[in-house]
Formats: structure tokens, sequence, C-alpha cells
């Protein structure tokens, strides 16, 4: 990537013996989207605090490095900042929205004071006055009414809640904004509205962004990148056009296929049958293979690696030649997942 701003290379992030995220690397493009998709307990939301450096104990970085390349100055190794380096860091070049609104917020403060805090805690110079215009500015920038600055968290509905998280972010013009979930609970107009305004947001102050959720469909209109994680990992890293209309894990294919087209003709969807791995327990091969249906007898005993597949990043052993020298399975290619009438959970 010839401009990057955020480059994460074989990151592992454990708790005690639960290796949570295992060698993940992307680099993420200045002004670009990157969207992170997967079930719940794949990894995403770890993978977030640890780029932001907000992991709790028992929870640890055991390997990898988060590299931040300022648009003037040398590259930053976030994961070496401490004490008043990391707080200069932290929201200033990289900004969090954390997923459910209502729990991220304190309930017993109002939001001036909450948004007055970034600016007391980042910017001591701000007088009062200056903090308290600043704040009503960014409450205007994210469609909120400035009068609204003395209202409480549970006096604000999910979506105005949301956009409060949005303009906190938004305080120090951060050049890299990490959506972990900024949709969850939300109904289907009110989450148009949030993403429609981050991207309005976007497009003005050109900061990157990395958005993590569930909900692919999502991911593959805003995004010009996908990742899709699985037990932990990248299984499949492309573009987002390339990753709808050539997917080429089973899993990604999985994904696809559980939601409905609007154009076109009617198809039959297909859950993905069993359950995410126990992450507590290290796979003797693939992770996926017990829900695959195109799992052959090498994908139990060997973990396949990221390799470059057509333009794409793709762990699956159905594209290694030496454990699987036929060409990948007809239904891989043709996007189609079946996988047993027995086999499918409701």
């Amino acid at each position: 990537m010839s401009d990057p701003v955020l480059s994460v290379r074989g990151l592992s992030v454990a708790y005690g013996a639960t290796r949570a995220v295992r060698d993940v690397s992307f680099e993420l493009g200045r002004g670009q989207v990157l969207g992170i998709a997967g079930e719940s307990g794949c990894g995403k939301s770890t993978l977030a605090y640890a780029i932001n450096r907000l992991l709790q104990p028992p929870g640890r970085t055991t390997a990898g490095e988060v590299v931040f390349h300022p648009a003037d100055g040398a590259p930053i190794d976030v994961l070496a900042l401490e004490g008043e380096a990391l707080r200069r860091f932290r929201w200033r070049r990289v900004a969090m929205v954390f997923q459910s609104a209502m729990n991220a917020l304190n309930p017993v403060l109002s939001v001036r004071r909450q948004l007055h805090d970034v600016f007391t805690t980042h910017e001591p110079s701000m007088s009062r006055r200056e903090r308290e215009e600043r704040c009503r500015e960014l409450l205007d920038l994210v469609g909120i009414d400035p009068g609204r600055i003395g209202a409480y968290p549970h006096e604000l509905s999910g979506g105005m809640r949301q956009r409060v998280l949005i303009a906190m972010a938004m305080a120090l013009n951060p050049d890299v904004v990490v959506l972990d979930e900024p949709t969850t609970a939300l109904d289907v107009v009110v989450q148009r509205d949030i993403l429609e305004e981050i991207d309005r947001l976007r497009e003005r102050f050109g900061f990157a962004v990395v958005f993590i959720t569930h909900d692919l469909s999502m991911l593959l209109e805003v995004s010009d990148h996908l990742a899709i994680m699985y037990g932990g990992r990248i299984v499949e890293y492309g573009t987002s056009r390339d990753t709808l209309l050539n997917p080429r894990h089973p899993y990604t294919v999985g994904l696809l296929s559980s939601f409905p087209r609007l154009r076109g003709e009617r198809q039959a969807l297909h859950g993905i049958p069993g359950s995410p791995p126990d992450l507590s327990e290290e796979p003797a091969g693939c992770s996926f293979a017990p829900r695959c249906p195109y799992a052959f007898e090498g994908c139990h005993t060997h973990e396949p690696e990221l390799d470059a597949i057509q333009g794409s990043l793709v762990a699956c052993l159905q594209y290694d030649r030496r454990l699987h020298p036929a060409r990948p399975d007809r239904r891989l290619l043709e996007r189609r997942f079946e996988p047993a009438e027995h086999e499918v959970t409701p």
C-alpha cells in the first residue's frame, strides 16, 4: 500500500491460555475504510482493543506489532508507547467508537461533562469557554442540537447516544477511527443515518476507518477492503467488490449465502451449521473444518496459511496443490454453500 496510516503485523492476543487473536496482519490506507467481519467470538473486538492499547488483564498482546505512520514524521511503534506518550497518542492519533453506547457513556454524567473531559485531559490549555464552544460544535457536527449538551445518556435515544460517541471520537481530529459494532441494537433506519454520518465525516476530515461488525452486507456497502475473521485469525482479505463477486473461503461463501439478495432470482438461504471454535483449544487443522461442507482429510490435520489467490489473501487448503492436487470443489467455485439438512441449526 503506497500511503498506509496503520500497519498491523503478526498481532496475537491471549487471555491466559486462550489465544483470542492469532497472527493478524493488515495495512490501512490513509482515508480508507477497512471492514472486519465475522461471527461473535471470532476476535474482532479483542483486535480493536489491542490496536488502541485498551486491553485489560488478563488480556495481553503476545506477539506482533502495531505501527502508526504520521503524515509527517517517523513511524510510531504503538505497542512500545507507555505513560504520557501513550496518553498523547490515544484519541489524538487513533480514536474508538465503542459498541453499546449506553454502556460506553457514563450514566451519571451529562454529555457536557463527558465531552469536556476529553479536552480537560488532552488540551489542558483550553479555557472553559473554549471547551464549551468546541463541544457544542461537535454535537452540531454529528447532527445533535447543541442545546442537548446538558442531557444525560438516558435522556437520549439510542441513535443520539451513538452520535455522542462519534462526536467524542472526532474531538481531537484523529487520523484513524476504530468503530466497534457502532450500529448494534439500532433499528435499520437509524443504522442508515449513522452510516451516512460516518461517511460524511470521513469525506470531510479524511480520517481512515476500521469498521468492525458481524453484518457483512453492511460492510460490503461501506468498505474499501474486507477482512473476514474466524477462530481468531483472518481467513480472507481483499477488496469489497472482489469479496462480493468472487468469495474464495468457504466461511465467506457461507456468510454471503445467509442473507438475501435484493435483485435476481429467488434463492434458498443456508445457515452455517455448528458453532465457532473454542479458542482455548488449539485446532489440529483448519478451525473451520468441522463446519465446512468442502472439507477433506487434510483439513483436519493441517492449518492453512494465508496465501495470495487471484488478488485476494485466502487461508484454505482447497487451493493448496500439495495437499489437494485437484482444482477446488466445483460448488465452492460456484459460490454454493449447501450444508446437509440434518446439520443445519435454526
